[in-house]
């Protein structure tokens, strides 16, 4: 199968699947050039309330494709810093499906998503250390903000790989569910719910959380035009689900 990012949307929830299952879903320039395109198209999408990036088969991503590093001219640090800002820019909520390895630039891509799921034995790192790369200032604020400066430089200094279980502890991933299906069956559940919320209160919410406080006038702008705080003080009144229109 060739490398690439395949995408479906349904019933509100966009599905980026990175697949390259021949070197266990390693992105190549060509899919790092690609995403911001495909994260464009799917943020202009009304259907999209919510997106999942995640992995064909049993790994999420073991990086970037090191066959691809010695090619003359080659920019696929910048082409990667590219695709984690498209993510951690889209402008609903994102989740990162993790099962088996997250590494390198796999951990890049999952650490600009808003939330992250992981499978008992999902193994994490972040691996320049071992290839004498300086992994990008955006990326490493972006961790260190994440699991804070030592973990950080546990994991930059020695490239080692770390398990679920220790990725949960020190915040790098939100929950870790049991192998056999339970991660899919709760990261289904749980986009449910997030599609079925206010996108008004989310992008407000992402917007302040990642750093962008200035912004109090322009959503208070957004909230006054959208209706969505009227329909949601109505629904809970007349005790049914919100229909909220935000971004339809």
């Amino acid at each position: 199968m060739e490398p690439q990012l395949r995408d479906t949307v349904e019933d509100g929830v966009a599905t980026v699947v990175i697949t390259h299952p021949a070197k266990r879903n390693a992105m190549t320039a060509a899919m790092w050039r690609a995403l911001p395109g495909v994260l464009g198209r799917l943020a202009a999408d009304p259907a999209v309330r919510v997106l999942v990036l995640t992995g064909a088969g049993d790994t999420f991503c073991a990086g970037a494709d090191i066959s691809t590093l010695r090619e003359p001219g080659d920019e696929q640090q910048r082409l990667a810093v590219r695709a984690e800002e498209a993510l951690a820019a889209f402008p609903k909520p994102t989740l990162a499906a993790v099962r088996g390895f997250c590494v390198g630039g796999g951990s890049q891509l999952a650490a600009a998503c808003d939330l992250r799921f992981a499978e008992e034995g999902a193994r994490f790192g972040i691996t320049p250390a071992k290839l004498g790369i300086v992994y990008p200032s955006s990326s490493t604020r972006r961790l260190t903000a994440l699991v804070g400066p030592s973990t950080a430089k546990y994991l930059l200094f020695s490239g080692e790989l770390i398990d679920s279980e220790r990725a949960l502890r020190t915040g790098l991933v939100d929950e870790v569910h049991p192998a056999g299906g339970a991660l899919d069956e709760r990261v289904t559940a749980f986009c449910r719910v997030l599609a079925s919320r206010s996108l008004l209160t989310q992008a407000a919410a992402k917007d302040f959380a990642d750093g962008r406080t200035d912004r109090d006038a322009y959503w208070a702008d957004r909230a006054a035009g959208s209706g969505d705080t009227a329909e949601g003080v109505a629904a809970f009144l007349e005790r049914r689900a919100p229909r909220f229109t935000y971004g339809r």
